[in-house]
């Protein structure tokens, strides 16, 4: 599958050969948000390379929910710093994309089937909470193969990582005695974090409960660093010793993201700006466990419609499921590329635009010189060696006009418009367009057709659209965009349109039942001249509300 697939990086489309060196000296200066981040990643190397043999990126997944479009964001992100960095330096990279499963089942999601059933299991681990859905051995390792298969439908290169097997196989056991010798420092950290009441109860530990299983929020009575264990009390009143490795206690969040760091050696992490507290007390506590934290960008959030942060609990917002119904894989690659550090509205409406940028940003690739093209997201979306060629010869939103005054039902309805428009695209030879057409037809059905509202003209507008009709009769020039679009301009000239925009909006409103719509030439060479004529004809006489 396309999207997020990369090959080789050594060549850049532009007709002629580019060398890596060269390539690499382009990269070096370029402007594009993943260079600028993985330029950041190079310079913790510039004396040496790591002594791990690698450099590790991260991305964090929290399976209190299921997979959120806003974590295969960050995955995608991530990726492509990656794999900036690895046209910037030879040193090898590995992502790991690891899922905080053993935090304790704090809430039950309002999305989720079975709700009596998974309210009898708060405070286990997530990987002990029985799967509400009844596929697998648990609810983390549920939503765990939920976004596993999702970022493989993807291409993605990475490893999943699961907490619970990182915790009870001791592949953090090394640096929780760590954690454990230098206690008294995390605490200088934490505490003045916390209120009043909180900073009476706090530990960085959070005990197993051998009892119950729970993941407990206790004090820590003792510690005993020679024998690597810690004394807490029970719910019921009994004091318990155990050892803080093999899985019998979990580091709290900010601790925990902090001993991750430290013991894998993270180089580089990304994570929402409403972590941007974590980030500092985690870059603190990584430094007092002897570790130089990671290089760490801290991007805006998605907003649902209403503009409320989209959540895992809440099942707000747009799912990837759901973009993936209306839109190629490709489509939303581009939109997770655009400004991350700059807070935007994910949802349905956004789609259409993605597309269409999308596809201007491909056409725009052959052109450009090395310099341009690193700076074109498609470079980062599929790589050097796999930018595909547009075969978009109508926009999507075209599509979706065209859909609309069509009354389509499926994309078949389409292709007639489309063949007589570009009588050498098929299906067979326009495979984006074909898909583009089917997702059009499923969007405009979806939110287009029952959102419409179509007005009667005022008299100035049924004017200059009996006006635009008759030009259209007496039209034979063909189906010349450009030439058509002219005849519609004239017209809101002739009229006294001002601004001319008015008149525009008044063809959208009276026409489509929309305040805005593609350029209306375009739209006339699509759907054909005489088409148009019976489409405003119905227009005056009210009949296409």
């Amino acid at each position: 599958m396309a999207g997020l697939e990369y090959v080789a990086w050594g060549r850049v489309t532009t007709g002629k050969t580019v060398s890596m060196s060269e390539l690499r000296e382009v990269a070096m200066s370029s402007k594009a948000w993943p260079f600028e981040e993985a330029r950041r990643v190079l310079k913790r190397y510039e004396k040496a390379p790591p002594e791990k043999g690698y450099v590790l990126f991260q991305t964090g997944y929290g399976p209190s929910g299921l997979p959120h479009i806003g974590t295969f964001g960050e995955v995608a992100r991530t990726t492509m710093v990656r794999k900036a960095f690895e046209i910037l330096s030879d040193i090898p990279t590995r992502l790991i994309c690891f899922s905080d499963d053993m935090d304790g089942f704090r809430k039950v999601p309002g999305n989720l089937p079975n709700q009596e059933m998974l309210a009898k299991h708060l405070g286990l681990p997530l990987t002990d909470v029985p799967d509400p859905f009844g596929t697998h051995e648990g609810f983390a390792q549920h939503n765990n193969a939920r976004l596993c298969a999702f970022l493989d439908s993807f291409g993605f290169e990475y490893e999943f990582a699961s907490a619970t097997e990182y915790y009870r196989a001791g592949k953090l056991d090394e640096m929780l005695l760590v954690a454990l010798a230098r206690f008294d420092k995390i605490m200088e950290i934490m505490l003045p974090t916390l209120g009043t009441e909180r900073q009476a109860t706090y530990s960085p530990f959070l005990p197993v409960s051998p009892k119950t299983g729970h993941v407990l929020q206790v004090p820590t009575l003792e510690r005993n660093v020679e024998k690597g264990t810690i004394v807490y009390e029970e719910p019921d009143g009994e004091r318990v010793e155990v050892p803080v490795t093999g899985g019998h206690v979990k580091m709290q969040w900010k601790p925990d993201w902090a001993l991750r760091w430290a013991a894998l050696g993270v180089d580089y992490e990304m994570s929402g700006k409403d972590l941007i507290d974590s980030v500092t007390q985690s870059t603190k506590i990584c430094r007092a466990l002897g570790k130089k934290p990671p290089e760490t960008l801290s991007y805006e959030l998605f907003n649902d419609e209403t503009g409320q942060k989209i959540s895992k609990s809440k099942g707000n917002g747009l799912s990837m499921e759901e973009w993936l119904t209306y839109a190629a894989p490709e489509s939303l690659s581009y939109f997770m590329y655009l400004k991350p550090k700059t807070a935007k509205r994910l949802y349905f409406d956004v789609i259409p635009k993605a597309v269409d940028e999308y596809h201007q940003q491909l056409n725009a690739y052959p052109g450009q010189d090395a310099k341009g093209q690193l700076n074109n997201p498609v470079f980062h979306i599929h790589g050097a060696d796999a930018v595909p060629t547009s075969d978009m010869v109508v926009s999507f939103a075209m599509l979706l006009n065209l859909a609309s005054v069509a009354g389509a039902e499926d994309k078949d309805a389409l292709w007639g418009f489309i063949r007589r428009y570009a009588p050498d695209a098929s299906a067979e030879t326009h495979p984006q367009l074909d898909a583009a057409a089917g997702f059009a037809v499923r969007y405009f059905n979806d939110f287009v057709k029952p959102s419409k509202v179509f007005r009667a003209p005022t008299d100035t507008e049924r004017a200059a659209l009996e006006d635009l009709a008759q030009r259209l009769r007496d039209w034979d020039g063909g189906l010349d965009a450009e030439e058509l679009q002219s005849v519609v301009f004239a017209v809101g000239k002739a009229h006294a349109f001002d601004p001319l925009r008015d008149w525009f909006k008044a063809i959208y409103e009276v026409l489509m039942g929309a305040s805005q719509g593609p350029r209306f030439g375009g739209f006339i060479a699509l759907y054909g001249v005489d088409e148009t004529v019976a489409l405003i004809e119905r227009g005056l006489a009210g009949e296409l509300g």
